[in-house]
């Protein structure tokens, strides 16, 4: 369980630099420069990336139960994962569904930790899916807060178009079937649907 903890403390941990202080995070990459504040970005997140799923599968050979739900919540549970493939692709593709969700990626985060919590009730699984959403949510926060002090860094606008929303429909659901007939058994040992 250890391991767990450090690695998500060191991944979300270097990803909340701006929410802790959008001006230090500023501020520490002119310092190092873009390029070695990148790197250091990098190299902490694939630590804390690794700890995480080496602890994570530590810790499921011996879980600790918090909490058993109806099994209703696991079809809640794979309800709420269909828009989040869908939101992952529209964080790159700009269209309608990027303006409508505006932080597409965030928002692709808190579902899925969601819906992990609601269908797996162990230690293990608390401490990452709700981490992840406790950070995604204080995320959201804090880049809404950053917009409007005028900290945020902002990209030239791609121009959207209805094209790349179908890209994002099409291709985020056939993720979605992929990861529930095959590819979550084959990564994570656990098949969504029995």
């Amino acid at each position: 369980m250890l391991l767990l903890i450090l690695g998500l403390v060191l991944f979300l941990g270097i990803h909340s630099v701006s929410i802790v202080s959008a001006d230090g995070r500023n501020r520490l990459a002119r310092q190092m420069g873009e390029g070695p504040w990148k790197g250091l970005y990098s190299l902490v997140s694939l630590a804390g990336f690794v700890l995480i799923v080496i602890g994570y599968a530590a810790a499921r050979e011996a879980p600790v139960l918090l909490y058993t739900l109806p099994t209703g919540f696991r079809h809640l549970a794979a309800l709420l994962m269909l828009p989040v493939f869908v939101l992952l692709l529209a964080t790159y593709l700009p269209g309608r569904i990027q303006r409508t969700a505006k932080h597409p990626m965030l928002l692709a985060v808190k579902l899925w930790a969601l819906a992990h919590l609601l269908a797996n009730g162990t230690l293990a699984d608390v401490l990452l899916f709700g981490g992840f959403l406790a950070w995604a949510v204080a995320d959201r926060i804090s880049v809404k807060k950053r917009a409007a002090r005028g900290l945020t860094r902002t990209a030239p606008a791609l121009p959207g178009s209805k094209a790349n929303d179908a890209i994002a429909v099409v291709g985020g659901l056939g993720l979605y079937v992929l990861f529930v007939v095959w590819a979550h058994a084959f990564l994570f040992g656990v098949r969504p649907f029995g």
